[in-house]
């Protein structure tokens, strides 16, 4: 087996080399989650932010790293996807459920995201995420949604693939969720 080599140390990600490929990897231990919001009113949250990576809005689901919080190392995917909840769209949820746990990207990262679904929202305050942080929030329809992704991509914004995953996730959640954890209230 080929050695690895490190490229580059940054704080969240490490750029290395394995033979001839080159890939990122993450430094967090715990990945990122992405959270499945709808609320009491059947709209899903989706949040709007300026990803410099890619010099765009992009538009995703609520989403953060897990254990990327001082002294928070260990933290749980269920806590983080609670915390980036309610900093990026100002809404706690009741009860949160595991669907699944996949790569990123497998060719480009070690990166894993964890889909989950929040349910029981209750607005506590307008969101838009923490210091340096400039999220807008939108409540779209569940019947809209699809809709309205593709007419930002048409004016175009990004549209985070992985939101099409979670719609998806939706409709057949159920079914994943035998697959997963139990849910944490």
């Amino acid at each position: 087996m080929d050695e690895t080599e490190v490229l580059f140390n940054g704080r969240w990600l490490r750029l290395c080399r394995r033979g001839r490929w080159e890939y990122a990897e993450r430094t967090n231990p715990g990945g990122a989650v992405i959270v499945i919001a709808v609320t009491p009113e059947d709209k899903v949250l989706f949040v709007e932010q300026w990803r410099e990576a890619i010099r765009a809005h992009a538009i995703e689901m609520p989403a953060g790293l897990i254990g990327d919080e001082p002294g928070a190392v260990d933290e749980h995917l269920i806590e983080a996807a609670r915390r980036e909840l309610l900093e990026e769209t100002g809404y706690r949820c009741g009860r949160l459920d595991y669907y699944m746990t996949g790569p990123s990207s497998s060719g480009m990262s070690t990166e894993t995201i964890a889909f989950v679904r929040a349910w029981d929202l209750e607005r506590e305050h307008a969101g838009g995420g923490v210091a340096g942080e400039d999220i807008r929030i939108h409540e779209i329809p569940r019947a809209q949604a699809a809709g309205w992704l593709c007419e930002r991509m048409a004016q175009g914004y990004s549209i985070d693939p992985k939101v099409f995953a979670g719609l998806y996730f939706l409709e057949h959640g159920v079914e994943l969720f035998a697959c997963g954890e139990k849910s944490r209230d």
